[in-house]
């Protein structure tokens, strides 16, 4: 591990650490952490998004006490709602990773822009729909 973020950094490319964490236990997760910690990648990703399962708020919250001092947090897999992307917003997530980022857009949509906007990270939601084209 330490090769290639060595190799990302040199060359200054993003680094990023996935965890399968539908498969680990959380003494595995933490001991993951504990390695990351001395790596230093530039992110920590909680899924593939091909396992059983993916991001869940317990998860993201190990992440990010664990290692949010060192490495930001992605939060990827099993995230289908726009409810859910923004708590995980909320928790200090740094990214999200998504299939279903289409549908997250529409729903978007159905808030005005001054009832959107009363939600304190809904900002880079809305610039990431304008620079798609999806809100008017």
């Amino acid at each position: 591990m330490h090769a290639v973020v060595d190799l990302c950094q040199e060359n200054k490319k993003i680094s990023k650490v996935i965890f399968e964490t539908c498969y680990l236990s959380d003494a595995e997760k933490r001991e993951l952490c504990r390695i990351v910690r001395d790596v230093r990648p530039d992110y920590v990703k909680t899924s593939t998004g091909f396992g059983s399962g993916g991001a869940t708020l317990e998860d993201v919250a190990l992440l990010l006490e664990c290692v949010g001092d060192i490495a930001k947090v992605k939060a990827s897999g099993g995230i289908r709602t726009l409810d859910f992307v923004l708590q995980l917003i909320d928790m200090g997530v740094s990214r999200i990773g998504s299939s279903n980022s289409v549908n997250l857009v529409e729903e978007i949509q159905v808030f005005s822009p001054l009832t959107f906007s009363a939600h304190p990270r809904s900002r880079c939601l809305i610039i990431y729909a304008e620079c798609t084209g999806t809100i008017p």
